[in-house]
């Protein structure tokens, strides 16, 4: 698949999945915008982009949103393609003294980021008849910990939304689609407080848990993505794509994301 000229804006950018995506659209000749708040992680990443445009941003703030897109357009001067995969997941209960913190906190940087991109790209994503793509996740689609659910209500708005928008933008030849990945080894455990043993241990348990027996790495999710925003995919919209190695199919109720009880 080539995207040879093609500009993409990949939130998220500096590791794991969103790493992985960046660098297979620029593998393929897109000019990629990087996205991230960690300028050193985005630097390393960028050594494998060519000559991406590189924005240390944060997208829970509407100045830095408004920058993303400007200074791609400034830059590159149009707009093929939007990902958006920037996401954090803060677990907290209901209960939690910090559920209402960390719901805000969750939903500001999972979904309501997307929405904003999604609302001054759109314009010029309808210039080029582009696409978009969300990176969502299996919680969107069932409970998997008691932890979570911030990050589960955030990742089914994701979806909905993602559905809303196709429908909105189909008439203008726009498509807009969604990638439910299952577990994925990336620096989100690490993010999250997790130590390099109980990142081990949970991704081990995790292959165990799986029908397939295995986890994801980020570049399986880029291939997908790259599929989906290319002329192959060219009658997909407003669909969801699972990626989990079979973890909807089973029976076992994931929990590796609460705190262990002493």
């Amino acid at each position: 698949m080539s995207f040879q000229n093609k500009v993409v804006i990949v939130t998220g950018s500096s590791s794991g999945i969103g790493a992985a995506i960046a660098i297979k659209f620029a593998e393929e000749g897109a000019k990629v915008a990087i996205v991230g708040r960690n300028q050193e992680k985005l630097n390393n990443v960028a050594k494998k982009c060519g000559k991406p445009l590189v924005l240390v941003a944060d997208v829970t703030k509407e100045e830095d949103i408004k920058r993303i897109i400007d200074e791609t357009l400034r830059v590159f001067g149009k707009l093929d393609i939007l990902v958006n995969n920037a996401g954090i997941a803060n677990p907290a209960r209901i209960q939690s003294e910090d559920a209402m913190a960390v719901f805000d906190k969750v939903m500001t940087t999972n979904l309501r980021s997307a929405v904003y991109l999604t609302h001054l790209a759109a314009p010029h994503l309808v210039k080029t008849k582009g696409n978009i793509v969300n990176i969502s996740s299996v919680a969107a689609c069932r409970i998997f910990s008691k932890d979570m659910f911030a990050y589960s209500a955030a990742k089914a708005g994701l979806d909905h939304f993602t559905r809303a928008v196709a429908l909105e933008l189909a008439s203008s030849g726009v498509r807009v689609n969604t990638i439910n990945p299952g577990p994925v080894v990336t620096d989100l455990m690490e993010n999250i407080g997790k130590t390099k043993e109980q990142r081990a241990a949970f991704f081990k348990e995790f292959e165990n848990t799986m029908p397939l027996k295995r986890v994801s790495i980020p570049e399986e999710i880029g291939d997908l993505v790259l599929f989906l925003a290319s002329d192959k995919a060219r009658a997909i919209t407003g669909s969801n794509f699972v990626c989990d190695n079979g973890a909807m199919l089973s029976a076992v109720l994931l929990e590796m994301l609460e705190p262990k009880q002493a």
